[in-house]
């Protein structure tokens, strides 16, 4: 099993105030693979606001910026991908037109919905929750042994979400998750984002030596 795992890091529900510095300022403390813009309560303007404010800083860190739930928008923005739902739209019309650029695709806890969207396109598969969390409304949850299954059966690389904090990952890295994505845990940390991110990488990578020597 390859122990490798990486910070996808989503935006909070609603940017505070200077979120550009505090974006930069998290970003420039460690790995992140990805960014994605969550902005469900927002106006279709304020997100192009927030696209064209936001995404030059992954951009220039090489952090994939995806945005959530549109794929149009994506594709018309010059965003890296887009993060759907089961609900976002037509899946299959999304990889057509996203092209090359990166499609991920929630499956919550379903195997068969993981498969489906793995035949559709793809490039990752989104499982969880897997803990409690305050960011959504959770309506289904996901068990460990997903992970483990998918890791072991599929090349698409999978990624773990719902709740997940430094302290509580290690299951998740050493089931086989390729990317951890966390909001509260980067955003809420108690001495800020870049000490929040700084912490996941540590636990990420702790996890993973773990995991190798297992």
């Amino acid at each position: 099993m390859d122990p490798d795992c990486r910070l996808y890091l989503i935006t909070p529900p609603v940017l505070p105030p200077r979120f550009a510095w505090q974006l930069a300022q998290a970003l420039d403390a460690g790995d992140v693979a990805s960014l994605q813009l969550r902005l469900k309560d927002a106006t279709p303007d304020e997100v192009r606001r927030a696209i064209e404010e936001l995404m030059p800083i992954a951009q220039a860190r090489d952090v994939a910026f995806l945005l959530n739930d549109d794929a149009a928008l994506a594709a018309e923005m010059g965003c890296d991908g887009a993060h759907l739902g089961q609900s976002d739209g037509d899946h299959v019309a999304a990889r057509a037109l996203l092209k090359d650029r990166i499609l991920g695709i929630t499956c919550h806890g379903s195997r068969h919905l993981a498969m489906r969207a793995g035949e559709q396109g793809a490039d990752y598969v989104a499982f969880g929750a897997f803990f409690p969390t305050a960011t959504k409304e959770v309506s289904e949850a996901a068990e460990m042994e997903v992970l483990e299954w998918w890791s072991e059966v599929f090349e698409v690389p999978s990624v773990a979400i719902g709740g997940i904090t430094a302290a509580n990952c290690a299951p998740l890295v050493q089931a086989g998750a390729n990317f951890l994505a966390v909001v509260g845990a980067v955003w809420n940390h108690p001495e800020g984002p870049a000490a929040g991110v700084k912490a996941m990488n540590q636990a990420i990578a702790a996890a993973g030596a773990m995991a190798a020597e297992d």
